[in-house]
This record gives C-alpha cells, sequence and structure tokens, in this order.
C-alpha cells in the first residue's frame, strides 16, 4: 500500500539525515549550475500537448511556519509522489525536513508532529532543494491551493540558490472545476471526502501530497471520459468558459 511505503520510506530517511554534512561553496555553484540547466530543460518541454496518458507530474505539498515566506515563515519540510497519467508511481516518493536551529512553534509542532530535534539534524534549505528538484527534473508540478507552495519555493529558490523558481505549478482546482462545476469546496478534506479519497494523516507534507495524488488521478480519469486528451484542452476550455 502507499501509505505504509510511505511510512517506512520516511523511517529511512529519518536515519540518514544526521549524517549530511554542510555543502560547501564550491557544491553550492554545482547546485546552482544543475538549477540553470534544468531551467533550460524545462523551456523546451512541450507540457500542454503532451497526451494525459504520457504526462509525468510531481505532486508535492510543503509544511511551513506559517503564510508568509517573505515576513520570515520558513519551510519545514516537502513531500512529494511521482505520477504518469492517472498512475502512481508508488516507489517514486520524496521526503525530507529542513534544516533549522530554532524549533517549531508549539501550535505548530502539534500540527504538523515535526520536532526540534527533526529540524536540528536535516539537511539545509539548499540541499533539501538540490535534491528536491533532482526528484522533479522537468516534471510539471501538481499542489493543492498551489499559491502557498509557489510563494515559498519563489522566495526559498531565490534565498538558497539565488536563482528564480521557474517549474509550472498547477492547482487541482484547474481539474477539479471541469470535472465538478458548480461545486463549491475549498480544503484538501473537503475535496477528498467528495471523491472518495482517505487520508489517513494530515498536515505531514507527504501523506498530503499522497492524497493529493489522488485526487489528481481521480480527476484525471475523469477528463479523459470527457473527452479531454491533454492540459491544452483544459486550458481552451477553461478559457471558454462564462
Amino acid at each position: 500500500m502507499v501509505m505504509n511505503q510511505m511510512l517506512q520510506f520516511i523511517k529511512q530517511m529519518s536515519g540518514k539525515m544526521s549524517d549530511m554534512n554542510p555543502v560547501t561553496s564550491q557544491t553550492d555553484a554545482r547546485k546552482i549550475a544543475y538549477i540553470r540547466n534544468l531551467q533550460r530543460e524545462l523551456k523546451q518541454k512541450d507540457v500542454l500537448n503532451t497526451p494525459f496518458k504520457d504526462l509525468t507530474v510531481v505532486v508535492f505539498d510543503i509544511e511551513t511556519t506559517g503564510f508568509y515566506p517573505y515576513s520570515g515563515d520558513r519551510i519545514l519540510s516537502i513531500g512529494a509522489v511521482k505520477m504518469k497519467g492517472s498512475e502512481i508511481l508508488k516507489d517514486q516518493l520524496f521526503y525530507k525536513t529542513v534544516y533549522s536551529e530554532s524549533p517549531p512553534s508549539e501550535e505548530i509542532a502539534t500540527l504538523t508532529g515535526i520536532t526540534k530535534t527533526e529540524l536540528n539534524q536535516a539537511a539545509p534549505l539548499p540541499e533539501v532543494l538540490r535534491q528536491f528538484f533532482q526528484f522533479v527534473r522537468s516534471d510539471t508540478l501538481i499542489a493543492h491551493h498551489s499559491s502557498h507552495e509557489k510563494q515559498f519555493m519563489k522566495q526559498a529558490s531565490w534565498t538558497a540558490l539565488k536563482t528564480s523558481f521557474q517549474h509550472r505549478i498547477i492547482d487541482t482546482s484547474f481539474l477539479t472545476k471541469v470535472v465538478s462545476p458548480g461545486v463549491s469546496l475549498v480544503t484538501l478534506d473537503e475535496w477528498c471526502d467528495h471523491h472518495g479519497v482517505d487520508i489517513s494523516r494530515r498536515h505531514h507534507a507527504l501523506y498530503d501530497a499522497a492524497a493529493t495524488a489522488k485526487l489528481w488521478s481521480q480527476n484525471v480519469k475523469k477528463v479523459e471520459e470527457m473527452g479531454f486528451t491533454n492540459l491544452k484542452n483544459i486550458y481552451t476550455h477553461i478559457a471558454s468558459l462564462p
């Protein structure tokens, strides 16, 4: 099962985090060069015309200290699941916490389960971002309430890597508004309940990413049944709506 694989994955990664060393300036230079090569690859990739069945995406979620990255809030963890079409690739998962000397607030620690010890033993933000982008490569990103993820990724990419964030992020509402027109739901819990998607654990980046992936999967299948074959079809349809 996906959830059992994720739990095992998280335990394995937690054991490795303390072995990671701070990156050197030379490593930072390689990291930035990698991101810039990736950005060139992104510009060459034709995502909109790729058939849904062939489209690889990465569904991701982040846990943060708050909602305002430009006012000091920071990323605590990143979780992601890779997909091809409507298929969730259960062996391609990503989860990392981000190093911080400061403990999370009591409220955030209770909400996310992330501890001071985890953050103290985690890799620094530049290293986590590099590993995340290596996992994602040039795939399109999917998120629920994607404006939150986009703000933090833009700020983190510039602060940690001194490069702009150029990955395309598509919100789950891009498909739900086509599949379920007139349905006014907001939260991930509400949409998952609407589609019968189980969420075994909330406010954990990997588990939320997995639930979002299941939601995206169901909606990909439904838009294909409606006759849509790629993202460009969806954009054209939405643009024609009154």
